[in-house]
């Protein structure tokens, strides 16, 4: 008789479960390939119905993404020839460019609040998580779930209050209060993502390093925090994710000088009509960065997720 294994999966089940989750990874990805296609596409091409999937790429989009163009009479336009291969694309609307767009600032805002109310709040996550889990705090489950609590809340019904606050403030339209914002917002999440990776943690090193004459800051800092570095990256990813893509708060709170690229890249209008092709350009940029931060951190994040499953 052959042994059986009742934990071991079987080569059929091993192919069946490869099989629906290579299946799953396509079906997730059509959606971004379209959005990514529809970026060379011209805005003609972009509206066709049926839609096309075969076509002649352009930079179109991306041509009219980074810049701002005018419309000019065919006397102008023969005066002045094309500088450049951008400028012979939008020749065939009889416009000229002018200038670049505003999409490289609204791009770098969102890098400087995504990234800096990140660390805000990994920064102030970790500290508070560590606390919460070394130290006896009076009615800690109490405030563990005030904190959970702040993430319960719709954006919508605390839009208003925020709203008078910040003009009260001057924080409207500012990087600072959008920092502020958005960590007040993640750090309910780093405070319940960190506790459990650090109750993980053994007490036995940071008493050993008590001992050996270390401060209970520099325990934390030379003990602690390395060996919860899997459970910080995967916190940072998900943080970064919300505060990468918000939307409501942006609209609400921001209209020109910290205005992120969600609120903008809609706004984009064409000849006739929004210019799909240069949104669908806007969106793919906009991917790139918390697609690059999350591939260099997918080895944490793995181990982030599984962390604790098995217990001794």
């Amino acid at each position: 008789m052959s042994s059986y294994s009742i934990t071991e999966p079987s080569a059929r089940q091993k192919w069946i479960a490869g099989t629906l989750v290579v299946l799953y990874a396509l079906i997730t990805m059509i959606p971004l390939a379209w959005i990514m296609m529809t970026g060379f596409k011209s805005p003609a091409d972009s509206i066709s119905y049926p839609p096309k999937v075969i076509f002649d790429p352009t930079l179109e989009g991306y041509v009219n993404l980074f810049t701002t163009r005018t419309r000019q009479t065919p006397e102008f336009l023969a005066a002045n020839p094309p500088q450049s291969w951008a400028d012979e694309i939008v020749r065939q609307y009889d416009m000229v460019i002018v200038g670049p767009s505003k999409f490289g600032e609204r791009f770098l805002n969102s890098v400087i609040i995504g990234f800096g109310s990140t660390f805000l709040s990994i920064v102030l996550g970790t500290l508070a998580a560590y606390a919460f889990s070394r130290f006896k705090i009076p009615l800690k489950d109490d405030l563990m779930f005030f904190i959970l609590s702040t993430r319960m809340m719709p954006p919508i019904a605390v839009a208003i209050p925020i709203f008078l606050m910040y003009r009260q403030l001057g924080l409207s339209d500012t990087h600072l209060g959008m920092i502020l914002l958005y960590t007040a917002v993640n750090i309910s999440l780093a405070v319940w993502l960190l506790k459990g990776f650090i109750d993980e943690i053994p007490r036995e090193y940071e008493e050993a390093a008590l001992i050996d004459g270390y401060t209970r800051f520099q325990a934390f800092v030379k003990v602690v925090l390395p060996q919860a570095a899997t459970g910080i990256a995967s916190t940072a990813i998900f943080c970064l994710i919300f505060a990468w893509n918000e939307y409501a708060f942006a609209v609400l709170l921001t209209t020109a000088t910290a205005q992120t690229a969600p609120p903008f890249i809609p706004t984009i209008i064409g000849v006739g009509g929004l210019d799909w092709p240069a949104v669908a350009a806007g969106a793919t940029i906009f991917l790139l960065p918390v697609m690059i931060f999350t591939i260099l951190l997918r080895k944490h994040l793995l181990r982030g997720i599984t962390f604790g499953a098995v217990r001794k």
